[in-house]
């Protein structure tokens, strides 16, 4: 059965510019392509994003058109930049709608996050790499995601100015072998998820 992987670019950026995140984030949905993935890129500052804590606060709220996609996909990767060694406010923002969101329901009675796995990307020119993942691969746990081992994928530069990730170019071992993983360990899973979901024994919402 065919998979759909999801990108949501928590990037400070908006319209047409390219941002890091998403050059790198290129590279892990490169590999879900080649294997008949269906892939999608979302970048959250390109919607009008209220602040608070639930799937859809009218007025002009765009997350509920988000929160569709996020319940079609198989595979949700949050990609975020590192400013002042913390994750995007965008990723702050994105995170907090989706835990007003893992009160609903699928037909089993789970939340609607239950049996989609989770990634994490990140880029930035100082620390933060791996406290960024940590803290959004936390969350989507929380929120019924699932992760599989090994799928963050991140590029730190130089600490202060220096050239950012598609300027210092794309030939770091580390990170290449880590978007190898995050691809394949997050389409074994989803993989095995489309065959045999988590039963609701136990874990139902009501």
């Amino acid at each position: 059965m065919a998979l759909r992987a999801l990108f949501l670019n928590t990037t400070l950026k908006y319209g047409d510019e390219k941002s890091n995140t998403e050059a790198l984030a290129d590279e892990v949905f490169d590999i879900y392509r080649e294997n008949g993935v269906e892939t999608e890129s979302v970048r959250i500052t390109d919607y009008n994003v209220l602040f608070g804590i639930s799937d859809d606060l009218g007025g002009g709220d765009e997350f509920p058109q988000i929160l569709k996609k996020v319940e079609a996909a198989d595979i949700v990767i949050i990609g975020t930049p590192i400013w002042l060694g913390e994750k995007s406010s965008v990723a702050k923002l994105l995170i907090e709608r989706l835990y007003g969101s893992a009160s609903l329901t699928n037909d089993k009675g789970q939340s609607i996050f239950y049996n989609k796995v989770g990634g994490v990307v990140v880029t930035g020119n100082e620390d933060g790499g791996k406290a960024a993942a940590k803290s959004i691969l936390y969350s989507m746990a929380h929120n019924g995601f699932t992760i599989p081992p090994n799928v963050n994928t991140y590029w730190v530069g130089d600490a202060g100015p220096g050239p950012s990730y598609m300027e210092a170019g794309t030939d770091n071992e580390f990170t290449k072998s880590h978007v190898k993983m995050l691809a394949w360990n997050t389409m074994h899973l989803a993989r095995l998820f489309k065959e045999h979901p988590i039963p609701a024994e136990g874990n139902t919402m009501e």
